[in-house]
């Protein structure tokens, strides 16, 4: 299926955020990476993306700005950037990479990685973390701009977070052309502990293996073929009687199943103190907060209490 592109007017400007515009073109909502496509202003005339709003898929509520056809045309490049993220799409710009800016880390040397499945265990394990210098890796398998997380918003004005990382196809942050060598250059810049996980949302075809959730196993084998030590932050959640009965979800045992090297998982599932450590920050999973579904916050706060006692 073609793209479906709508030309629309900006009618109106709700937030402004570094790397990310929510915004209303033709009194709907919509969201802009003025990275990508320049400044946006009410008034612009602008190209929307309408599709995964039309299908209910994807993005949810809202259009995505594709072009902005008043102030959006013939940008420069980055500076030196010849690196191309979403490489041979008509999306295509070329970026400066960590690779071509900084010496990478040779080895990870012991130094532990919580590999998640779902973006929204990104808070809880990261709360666990006070104290030690955290990274944050985004892996493709669900929103692939950095900017779109409130999540990572959050964590960086808490202090929760040093470093972020887009490994590609992800885009936005400091980008690597790839895991294993965001990893590295986490390392590299004195990451204690990194935490990887898919953006927002998740990419889904509700088959065993065909979902974003495996990027966690493929976390695990960059992980372990680095010398770091991985971690997965079980899926488990109250809503689930079959992980209830079995500890956890489907989406966990797929994921272990995909594991090349054997990670680490934590045995208690409800530590005490994970409300209290998460206390201001975005818990929310699938609509469900930490009342709704404390199973789930709790097992991601447990992985991160296992790394953190696993940092040198």
């Amino acid at each position: 299926m073609p793209l479906s592109l709508r030309r629309g007017t900006v009618t109106a400007i709700a937030e402004r955020h570094e790397g990310l515009v929510r915004l209303e073109v033709d009194g709907v909502p919509c969201i802009a990476y003025p990275d990508v496509t320049g400044e946006v202003e009410v008034g612009d005339e602008v190209l929307v993306n309408v599709q995964a709003r039309e299908l209910r898929l994807g993005s949810g509520g809202f259009d995505i700005l594709h072009a902005n056809l008043t102030r959006g045309l013939a940008h420069e490049p980055d500076p030196g950037a010849h690196v191309m993220t979403l490489p041979y799409t008509s999306l295509q710009q070329a970026v400066r990479h960590v690779e071509e800016e900084d010496t990478l880390a040779g080895s990870l040397d012991g130094m532990p990685v919580v590999c998640c499945s779902v973006h929204s265990q990104l808070v809880p394990v990261c709360a666990a973390l006070t104290g030690s210098r955290v990274a944050y890796v985004q892996l493709a398998g669900g929103a692939l701009p950095v900017a779109l997380s409130d999540a990572v918003r959050a964590l960086r004005d808490h202090g929760l977070l040093e470093l972020v990382v887009a490994a590609g196809p992800c885009v936005g942050a400091a980008q690597a052309v790839n895991i294993y060598s965001a990893l590295a250059w986490c390392k590299s810049r004195g990451a204690e502990v990194a935490v990887c996980s898919i953006g927002p949302g998740i990419v889904g075809t509700g088959t065993g293996i065909g979902h974003g959730g495996i990027a966690a196993a493929q976390a695990v084998n960059a992980a372990a073929s680095l010398g770091g030590r991985p971690v997965v932050a079980p899926r488990v959640s109250g809503a689930d009687e079959r992980a209830r009965h079995r500890g956890q979800s489907h989406h966990t045992e797929a994921v272990l199943r995909l594991c090349l090297a054997e990670p680490l998982v934590p045995e208690e599932l409800d530590p005490p103190g994970w409300r209290e450590a998460s206390a201001g920050l975005p818990l929310s999973h699938m609509g469900r907060g930490p009342d709704d579904d404390p199973e789930f916050f709790a097992a991601a706060f447990a992985a991160g209490l296992l790394a953190r006692s696993l940092v040198l």
